[in-house]
């Protein structure tokens, strides 16, 4: 099953874009290296994120190791529920609650950054706007009429669809001026945007726990090929000297 999901993580992301809005996407510029953004995110993605969904591909001994956070430290702050901290990442909302109150099972979160993409999270964890026609009372830009509650709203406060008048060809009209935030929330639209890289930037390190060791390993890979290139082309000329 494991196997079939990593596959898919392959193959889905032209279908997902596909049944998508067509929002032009914000570019994430998140680093993989930097561990304070990695922690910030993983403390956002426990407290906000753990309540419904999982990552039940990742291990929490695993994640803290990698992200530089003590394993005492990780188990005090960052799990709720009882786990060991050699357990898989499970949400604690059991299917069953999740499909009567959402009417599906909430999806795990594992591989999303590799489905959908860094700069897929990143906008739509940023568009989602006041709609009371939908069931939870917001709607989102990029993912038109998502079955999900903008649940990091305490920190961005409500965001609306805002207009603005601007003169286009000498007349005064009306334009789309985005989303912006009613100042209720507990941070600044800056501070809002900073929070969301650091949550895509784990969620995106989640996907590809081992990308900066394989990355690393790549170029040692490459070094030696261009190394053991040189030795043997000039063995291949000293093999072919007598013969010419």
């Amino acid at each position: 099953m494991r196997k079939l999901v990593v596959l898919l993580s392959f193959l889905l992301p032209s279908l997902v874009f596909a049944a998508g809005s067509n929002y032009p996407l914000d570019k994430a510029e998140y680093d993989l290296t930097d561990k304070a953004s990695l922690q910030r995110g993983a403390q956002i993605f426990m407290n906000y994120c753990m309540g419904c969904h999982q990552a039940q591909y990742q291990r929490y001994q695993r994640t803290f190791e990698d992200i530089g956070v003590p394993l005492e430290l990780g188990q005090e702050n960052l799990q709720f529920t009882g786990e060991k901290v050699g357990d898989y990442m499970k949400g604690a909302m059991p299917k069953a609650s999740a499909e009567k109150w959402f009417g599906t099972a909430v999806p795990d979160l594992t591989l999303v950054a590799r489905v959908r993409g860094a700069d897929w999270l990143y906008t739509y964890l940023r568009t989602f706007y006041v709609d009371d026609s939908r069931p939870f009372g917001v709607n989102n830009k990029v993912f038109p009429d998502v079955g999900m509650p903008h649940v990091l709203q305490e920190l961005q406060g409500v965001p609306y669809d805002s207009h603005e008048e601007r003169m286009i060809d000498g007349e005064m009209k009306e334009v789309y001026a985005g989303i912006k935030s009613d100042g209720s929330g507990t941070l600044s639209p800056e501070e809002y945007d900073k929070a969301v890289l650091d949550l895509v930037n784990f969620m995106v390190y989640l996907g590809e726990p081992s990308r900066l060791e394989a990355e690393s390993i790549g170029r040692w890979v490459i070094v030696f090929i261009l190394v053991f290139f040189v030795f043997a082309y000039l063995l291949k000329k000293e093999y072919w000297r007598d013969v010419h």
